[in-house]
């Protein structure tokens, strides 16, 4: 009877090709797929990995998706693939912060011009109906 291959630990599983499997999640997502840089660094022994992705700015709407679930989805795979070999991965997109502070100026505009709204009393009823009046 042939002998089955002992399964690996996940101490002695390969480290993942990180780059590889972000550019496989990002390209699909961006116009211009060029635009990508992937920086991957790991230390010596360390199980730490830092993924640094940069693109344009105009791609990161789509890189994030609605309520960043994109960007959720792709951090999940890749805490999955860092689990499998032993690992803790880390993933930083360059100008989201930058990007997300300027948006949030340019939505709210200075904190002088915001509106207020003026408090409802509390015994607020709404108007009654106007009914047609019989001459």
């Amino acid at each position: 009877m042939p002998e089955s291959p002992v399964p690996s630990s996940p101490s002695s599983a390969k480290s993942p090709d990180y780059t590889s499997l972000v550019r496989l999640l990002i390209e699909p997502l961006l116009e211009s797929p060029g635009s990508l840089k992937i920086n991957c660094e790991q230390a010596n022994q360390s199980k730490r990995v830092w993924i640094r992705v940069a693109f344009e700015g105009a791609e990161q709407g789509r890189v994030f998706g609605r309520g960043g679930r994109n960007i959720q989805a792709i951090r999940r795979l890749l805490d999955v693939a860092a689990k499998e070999a032993n690992q803790s991965v880390y993933l930083d997109i360059y100008g989201s912060q930058d990007r997300h502070r300027q948006d949030d100026r340019r939505d709210r505009g200075s904190d002088d011009k915001r509106r207020s709204r003026k408090p409802r009393s509390r015994n607020f009823s709404p108007p009654k109906p106007v009914g047609k009046s019989r001459s």
